[in-house]
């Protein structure tokens, strides 16, 4: 078995899902001897140009770090080359050109959240919870030109909580996809492992997340609601409008009162409450446009001062 100081590793990523796979490659004692990551971005009011939690966090561990616009220009090709890596791991990237994924000699493997061949795509985390899934996972395949649909080296399911919605699920992958990640890097060292190929057939997709997919369609049944505003909270966050002004929606509880009119919303007994095909549901926790994030009660409370 070779030692994990001899296997030279490059990693690849951007948000703070793959910065925690990182910080625990570091912390086991791997090899990564370069980041891969986006350039920096302008955010915020003063749109300061802001590092992503990859760069911070090799930074923070000493690490060199690659900020390309363009991964197939020969410059950047030319710079991953000489780092000479025997492994690159990515999480969390844009698509990699081949001329990429297949430099190093032991290849190129990704963790996704979700469990193969499930949810390959963009936004598995938050396609699950809007489909009503009751269960997900996290997996680790080598990448080959179709995307996500290389051979699986680890994969574990986990479960869908009633209460999560993709913000809390999103922590949970995020920690046990890194210790998969330790897992199967381990696996690659020993070199005593097999791989699957992921199962032929018609699964479920999770392209990325656009506005439209996140306005809320009343006239859809109340179970189908709660499940788009868990998944697409806290971000970006399912909206409406009330009062012709958006208004986004965090939290939801189905009552188990019939409705009357879908797309009706009402303030009744303090509470915020919208008709949908089938039951009225609950707002609970709301944004108004132009105003922070709060319970429905301090957002009726507001609404009551202004009139």
């Amino acid at each position: 078995m070779r030692d994990k100081k001899d296997l030279r590793i490059v990693f690849f990523g951007t948000p703070g899902f793959a910065a925690c796979s990182l910080q625990a490659m570091i912390d086991k004692g791997f090899n990564v001897v370069a980041v891969v990551t986006a350039p920096d971005k302008p955010a915020g009011r003063g749109y300061k140009l802001q590092a992503s939690a990859v760069k911070d966090c090799a930074v923070k561990n000493h690490l060199p770090v690659l900020q390309p616009v363009n991964l197939k220009s020969e410059e950047f090709l030319t710079q991953l080359r000489s780092y000479n890596a025997d492994i690159q791991v990515v999480i969390a990237f844009r698509m990699l050109p081949e001329a990429v994924w297949n430099m190093p000699p032991l290849g190129t493997f990704n963790l996704h959240a979700s469990y193969l061949p499930h949810y390959r795509g963009a936004a598995p985390i938050n396609r699950a919870i809007m489909n009503g899934e009751t269960e997900t996972g996290v997996t680790t395949f080598f990448l080959k030109h179709e995307i996500d649909t290389g051979n699986i080296i680890l994969q574990e399911k986990i479960h869908i909580l009633p209460e999560d919605n993709a913000g809390t699920l999103h922590d949970r992958l995020m920690t046990r996809g890194a210790e998969l990640v330790i897992q199967s890097l381990e696996l690659i060292l020993s070199g005593n492992y097999e791989l699957k190929p992921q199962a032929p057939g018609d699964f479920p997709h999770a392209p990325k997340i656009f506005t439209d997919d996140c306005q809320i369609r009343w006239d859809f049944p109340a179970i189908k609601v709660h499940n788009l505003v868990r998944g697409l909270s806290p971000y970006p966050a399912a909206f409406t409008f009330f009062q012709d002004k958006k208004l986004k929606v965090f939290e939801t509880e189905i009552s188990g009162e019939k409705s009357s009119v879908p797309g009706l919303i009402e303030i009744r007994n303090n509470k915020l409450l919208a008709h949908c095909r089938d039951f009225i549901i609950e707002l609970k926790d709301v944004q108004a446009e132009g105003k922070k994030r709060m319970p429905a009660r301090d957002f009726i409370n507001g609404l009551h001062l202004t009139h």
